[in-house]
């Protein structure tokens, strides 16, 4: 009896020494990988330009939004050689989007015509699922925009909800995302946020 106590005792402290947390891909483990990459942490970086730029340009979503705000707007122009075709547009900075954009912008960047604003960052909202094939599996996760500023708050909703899904590899010392660089047939986490879904 007192024999068999003790290979149980010993069995039972080599099952439970082999199998770590970052054994087994849980809905916890995977939200805090996501949560924690770079690629998910960075902030949506919105790319202003003033000066003279295409039609194209000008009538995109995103100066529509600033002109209706008023804190640019847009007078006709001449086109410069590599710009094609006219119309073109001369945008400036009114004097609401100076006082909007001043504090937003670093100090080196306020003789420029094209700089960047931090809009918004991301939030991890849930993981839904997780489908596993051997090594590999893929995490499906909502996610939402969480606006920075009132630049980020008029150019991303922040009651849109996104779906994605990332893939992961199970190496010998635990779960990792997969990379975008890797030719895998299953997608990093820079491709999953780019071709996030609304959720319906």
């Amino acid at each position: 009896m007192r024999t068999f106590r003790s290979v149980f005792l010993l069995l039972l402290v080599c099952v439970t020494a082999a199998c770590r947390p970052q054994d087994f891909l849980t809905r916890r483990l995977a939200a805090d990988l996501i949560a924690g990459s770079e690629a998910f942490k960075d902030p949506q970086q919105f790319w202003l330009r003033t000066g003279v730029m295409s039609n194209k340009d000008y009538l995109s979503p995103d100066y529509l939004v600033l002109e209706r705000h008023g804190w640019i707007s847009g007078s006709n122009a001449t086109c410069p050689a590599d710009i094609t075709p006219p119309p073109c547009w001369d945008v400036a900075l009114t004097p609401n989007g100076v006082n909007m954009f001043r504090d937003l912008i670093p100090p080196d960047a306020a003789t420029s015509q094209y700089f960047s604003v931090q809009a918004a960052r991301r939030e991890l909202l849930a993981v839904t699922g997780i489908s596993r094939s051997d090594q590999l599996a893929e995490v499906d996760f909502r996610w939402k925009w969480i606006p920075l500023n009132a630049v980020g708050a008029a150019l991303y909703n922040e009651n849109v909800e996104y779906v994605s899904t990332v893939g992961f590899r199970q190496y010998d010392d635990g779960w990792r995302m997969i990379d975008n660089s890797a030719a895998k047939s299953y997608q990093g986490l820079d491709d999953a946020l780019k071709s996030a879904q609304p959720a319906q």
